[in-house]
């Protein structure tokens, strides 16, 4: 079977799902609908897309075109009316994140996609980053033995360079009222669930420090689990990783993972170069891997590759709809935490199997 895929977006991000589906044998990307046509015109030439398969609406697409698949790659304000079409018309649906505004609204797109008996997947790319399946690899043969600790740290230079006077190719983020906990916590929640399960905690406080952003740009949150804790220090407003000179006209993401794991028997670290190495209790020191950049178009590629293995075999997305409240449950619970002061405790919700 060749499975036809219906793109919504084709903006900013949509050159990387774009690539990825072009590389998959059995895939066809057979429609694309945006509402600016200049944009989708220059990337149906470059993907062979016809001018009679090119729609200002999903309306029209979902109508017209021969398609099993709706990839939605556009803000999260417009998932809802989007995935709700998608499933009613019996297509399955892979859309970007972040899923949901509100985790009230993620839930009513998960069940409207179960009620129409169609499949849906999430587009959380991160931990399909090579660094992170590496880091799964390890974790899942247990060298490190019982995890006592788990910090992660992300870093940029970011926000503090959004004057008015330099170039944003997302200049959406700098008007997001919920900024990095949302468009990136969601990448980072998910990665930290797919490395060391599910919390039972969580503490949070977040920080707005640029004057060109609406939102928070940096905090630090904690996260408990049964027999060790967690915290993720995440800034798009810090120097700790700036080591050379930057774009002097325009604001690009220059975003630095690091990330240590103790166990009782050894020690995981990815380095802020991409490598990873394993340290024992001498000292001593293994690398995993080398230096290595982050892989967005491989992610990406890997995760469509998932998505067909999951559609033609009938097994479960690691991403799905359902999935993915765990996940933002997290990112809601930080922002309420940082209001309220307050640690959020999930012991009730994991009763529950939600």
């Amino acid at each position: 079977m060749v499975w036809r895929i219906g793109l919504v977006g084709t903006g900013y991000w949509s050159e990387k799902h774009l690539q990825a589906w072009s590389r998959i044998p059995n895939v066809k990307i057979a429609a694309l609908c945006n509402r600016s046509r200049d944009k989708m015109v220059e990337k149906a030439r470059r993907y062979g897309v016809p001018e009679t398969q090119l729609y200002g609406t999903p309306e029209e697409m979902l109508e017209q075109a021969d398609i099993d698949v709706v990839d939605i790659v556009t803000g999260p304000e417009t998932h809802p009316a989007f995935v709700e079409m998608a499933v009613k018309a019996g297509k399955h649906v892979l859309c970007q994140k972040p899923f949901a505004e509100s985790y009230e609204e993620a839930q009513r797109m998960v069940q409207a996609a179960a009620d129409a008996g169609v499949r849906l997947m999430v587009t959380e790319n991160w931990r399909w980053l090579s660094i992170f399946q590496t880091m799964k690899r390890v974790l899942d043969e247990g060298e490190l033995g019982r995890v006592l600790a788990a910090r992660y740290l992300h870093s940029d230079y970011f926000t503090m360079r959004m004057s008015p006077d330099m170039k944003l190719p997302q200049p959406f983020l700098a008007q997001m009222p919920r900024l990095l906990f949302y468009e990136m916590g969601v990448h980072w929640f998910d990665t930290w669930r797919f490395l060391l399960g599910e919390p039972k905690r969580l503490y949070a406080e977040l920080q707005h420090n640029s004057p060109h952003v609406v939102g928070e740009d940096s905090g630090i949150v904690t996260l408990g689990h049964d027999g060790f804790y967690g915290i993720l220090d995440m800034s798009w407003a810090t120097r700790r990783e700036l080591h050379g000179a930057l774009e002097p006209d325009i604001v690009l993401a220059h975003h630095v993972e690091q990330f240590v794991i103790d166990g009782d028997r050894a020690t995981l670290k990815l380095y802020g170069d991409g490598s990873i190495a394993i340290i024992d209790n001498n000292g001593g020191k293994r690398v995993i891997s080398g230096p290595t950049d982050l892989d967005h178009e491989e992610s990406h590629y890997r995760l469509s590759s998932h998505f067909i293995q999951c559609m033609e075999s009938g097994e479960p997305f690691q991403t799905s709809g359902e999935d993915n409240l765990r996940t933002l449950r997290l990112t809601f619970s930080a922002y309420e935490s940082a209001r309220t002061h307050q640690a959020i405790s999930f012991e009730s919700h994991a009763a529950e199997g939600v």
